[in-house]
């Protein structure tokens, strides 16, 4: 795994990295999104969503309660997964997560199924910075990480 650290001092910088990485995401790809309550898991996937699907203003709501809120743009899907209130791993097997292999998942809380995200192709944890400022993201990848053209 290709791991890069980047210190992200506000929400934009947030954004400008999950745009960085979503050019680097393929179709079937599985990014687990690790970090606290508050740590900016959401906000990651929405940036990184709403890049991937061209729509800025696209609506991105927080699948907390549906546990799964489900995109599509021309023949590519992709799922924005929570699984905060799975009880039991199996139970994300009812989600249908894998009917389309080439759909890009994105999963919060992953550590909530650790046989199903072991074996994600991007691991990105987020922690809130040092005394409280801003945000840490620790990127893991099975692909190349290219974050050269980020400005932050």
């Amino acid at each position: 795994m290709k791991i890069k650290q980047v210190f992200l001092p506000n929400e934009n910088a947030t954004k400008k990295l999950a745009q960085a990485i979503g050019v680097l995401v393929k179709a079937g790809d599985m990014i687990a999104l690790y970090g606290d309550l508050g740590a900016g898991k959401t906000c990651f996937a929405r940036a990184i969503i709403r890049f991937l699907m061209k729509d800025e203003n696209l609506n991105i709501p927080s699948p907390s309660f549906a546990l799964l809120q489900p995109y599509q743009k021309d023949k590519q899907v992709i799922l924005h997964v929570d699984l905060y209130r799975i009880k039991h791993p199996d139970e994300v097997e009812e989600l249908g997560l894998f009917d389309d292999e080439n759909a890009i998942i994105f999963i919060e809380w992953p550590q909530n199924a650790p046989d199903l995200t072991k074996n994600a192709d991007w691991q990105i944890y987020l922690e809130t910075g040092e005394n409280g400022l801003g945000r840490v993201a620790k990127v893991k990848s099975k692909h190349e990480i290219n974050l050269a053209g980020l400005e932050i």
